[in-house]
C-alpha cells in the first residue's frame, strides 16, 4: 500500500495509546502502531486527533457589524432593532465578505462543520442566502456548511416572507428555522413551519423562548407538533433561556418532554449571558439553559457560538473550546466527566445533530484536527487551541504552539 502521509503518535480517545494513521488519496488507509512506510510524516506528539469541532448555530449573515449597528439598550429588543435597521443596507457582496472573515476564524479554531442561520424577509430578500450559498461552495475545501433559512422578523405578520423561504428551500437551503417570539401569531408560525418542512422534506431549527418569564413558552407547542408530523430526531431548539429559571421538578418535566419528542437543545452561552437579565439591578440571572442536565438524560445537546461581533454578542473568536469552557463556568462544571461532556457538546453531539459521522476509521475521510492535549476534558479546562487541521488529507490550517525563548 502506497501512503501519501503518516500521522505519527496520535491519540484517538482519552487515555488510549498513541497510534499512527496512514492516509492515501484523501482517505484513512490504515491505523496502527509503528506503521512502516517511506511516506512523509506529521508528528502528533501524543496529541488528540478527532474530526474537528462542529458549530450547530452560527449567524454568518449578520456577523461583524458593530460599527454600523449599536444595541442602545443592551437587551433583545435593542439587538433586534439595531440589526433590522442595518439589514436594509446588506448586499450579497457585504454578507459574503463578513461571512468569509468569520469562516476563516472558525477554520483556524478547528471547526469543520457549521450550521448557519440565514435571515429571510422582504427587506433582505435572498441576498444573504445567495452570499452564504456561495460561501458554502467556496469554503468546501475546509469545512461543511449547512444553511438554515428562517424568518427573524416573523412569518405570518410579514407578507412575502413565506414565498421567499420557499424559494430558498427550492434553491438548496438545507433546512428551515423559526422565531415564533417575533410573530404576532407564534403558534400559527410554528404550525406553518412544520407544514413547510414536511413539504420540502427538511429538518427544523427554532429560536425559542428568549426571555426569563416562565409563565408562558412556545416549547410545548413545538413538542406537540413534532410527534404528529413524525419529526422526532429532526427538530432542534436554540436559546430556550426560560429553562434556566425552572425549579428541579419543572426542569425534569422539560427534560422528559424533549426526550419524548426527540428534540435537540442548543445553548448559546455568550449571547444568552449578554442579553438576558437586563431588567435586574442585582442578583442578575444567568439565563443559560442547563444543557448538562438534558445531556445526562440522553437528549442531544450542543453548545454553539450564535453571533460574532454584532448587537446580540459584541465579541467572539469562533473558538468552540472557549464556548464550552464558558458554559462549564456558568453551569459550575469541573470534574473530568463533566468537562468531557462539555467537549462532546461542541464535537460529537453537533455532528450527530447535523447528520454527519465523526468517526475516525479506515476507509473514512482523512479529515482530522489535532489538539495539543491528551484528553477532551483538558481541552475544555485549558481552552486548548488546535495546532493543525486536515481535510481530504490536505492541510487546511496551522497554528503551532508558542515557542518559549529562555534566556
Amino acid at each position: 500500500m502506497t501512503l501519501d502521509l503518516i500521522i505519527r503518535d496520535a491519540r484517538l480517545s482519552d487515555g488510549a495509546a498513541p497510534v499512527d494513521i496512514g492516509l492515501a488519496q484523501g482517505r484513512i488507509a490504515t491505523i496502527g502502531a509503528g506503521l512502516a512506510s517511506d511516506a512523509p510524516t506529521l508528528d502528533a506528539q501524543g496529541g488528540l486527533a478527532f474530526r474537528g469541532f462542529a458549530d450547530s448555530h452560527l449567524h454568518l449573515d449578520k456577523a461583524c457589524i458593530l460599527e454600523r449597528a449599536v444595541n442602545r439598550t443592551g437587551d433583545l429588543k435593542g439587538a433586534l432593532t439595531a440589526v433590522t435597521a442595518a439589514k436594509r443596507d446588506f448586499t450579497t457582496e457585504d454578507v459574503y465578505a463578513r461571512g468569509a472573515r468569520v469562516l476563516e476564524q472558525a477554520i483556524g479554531q478547528g471547526t469543520t462543520l457549521i450550521r448557519t442561520q440565514v435571515e429571510i424577509d422582504p427587506v433582505i430578500g435572498l441576498a444573504g442566502f445567495e452570499a452564504v450559498r456561495q460561501l458554502k461552495r467556496d469554503y468546501s475545501w475546509a469545512l461543511d456548511l449547512q444553511i438554515c433559512v428562517f424568518p427573524q422578523e416573523g412569518l405570518l405578520n410579514y407578507p412575502g416572507t413565506e414565498e421567499l423561504l420557499r424559494a430558498a428551500l427550492a434553491a438548496g437551503a438545507d433546512l428551515l428555522g423559526g422565531c415564533p417570539y417575533t410573530d404576532t401569531d407564534p403558534e400559527g408560525q410554528i404550525a406553518r413551519l412544520f407544514e413547510m418542512a414536511r413539504a420540502f422534506g427538511v429538518d427544523l431549527d427554532f429560536h425559542l423562548d428568549f426571555d426569563l418569564d416562565t409563565s408562558w413558552r412556545h416549547l410545548d407547542e413545538v413538542a406537540r407538533q413534532t410527534i404528529p408530523f413524525g419529526m422526532q430526531g429532526r427538530v432542534a431548539i436554540g436559546h430556550v433561556t426560560k429553562l434556566s429559571m425552572l425549579p428541579p421538578a419543572a426542569l425534569a418535566q422539560s427534560v422528559a418532554l424533549l426526550q419524548d419528542a426527540g428534540i435537540a437543545l442548543t445553548v448559546l452561552p455568550a449571547t444568552d449571558l449578554f442579553i438576558t437579565g437586563r431588567g435586574h439591578d442585582h442578583a442578575v440571572p444567568r439565563g443559560v439553559a442547563p444543557a448538562h442536565r438534558f445531556h445526562a438524560a440522553g437528549v442531544c445537546c450542543t453548545v454553539a457560538t450564535n453571533n460574532v461581533l454584532n448587537p446580540f454578542t459584541p465579541y467572539g473568536d469562533c473558538s468552540l473550546p472557549r464556548m464550552a469552557n464558558l458554559f462549564a463556568n456558568v453551569a459550575q462544571l469541573g470534574s473530568a466527566e463533566e468537562l468531557t461532556a462539555c467537549f462532546e457538546m461542541v464535537s460529537s453531539a453537533p455532528f450527530r445533530l447535523l447528520g454527519v459521522s465523526d468517526r475516525i476509521e479506515v476507509g473514512g475521510p482523512a479529515d482530522l484536527v489535532l489538539l495539543p492535549c491528551e484528553s477532551r476534558a483538558s481541552a475544555v479546562a485549558e481552552i486548548r487551541r488546535p495546532v493543525w487541521g486536515l481535510r481530504g488529507g490536505r492541510m487546511t490550517f496551522e497554528a503551532p504552539a508558542p515557542r518559549i525563548l529562555r534566556p
